[in-house]
């Protein structure tokens, strides 16, 4: 369950994935498999080649992109890995946002 974001939110970063882009979104979540994180990060770019490409300088891998709905696929961040990847991308203020 998603929560937290405006649509405005939500359709911003739907457009630049589609425009080949990565973009970043941060809202709330719960899931039961997962009882520790509260919020997930969807890094996405329509290009999978370039979101291949980005993930691998954090060693996440292609198999881990979600590709659910074919026109927005993302890797899913959470937990320390989360933290993290923000910080390096210079985005933590995404997750501070819901802090």
């Amino acid at each position: 369950m998603a929560f937290g974001i405006s649509r405005t939110e939500l359709n911003k970063w739907k457009r630049t994935v589609e425009q080949g882009e990565i973009a970043f979104l941060t809202h709330y979540w719960l899931d039961e498999r997962f009882p520790d994180c509260d919020t997930v990060t969807k890094v996405g770019c329509s290009d999978l080649a370039k979101l291949e490409a980005w993930g691998q300088k954090y060693g996440l891998k292609r198999e881990w992109i979600d590709q659910k709905q074919k026109h927005y696929p993302h890797f899913d961040l959470f937990g320390s890995a989360q933290k993290k990847i923000l910080m390096q991308e210079g985005h933590l203020d995404q997750l501070n946002h819901f802090k």
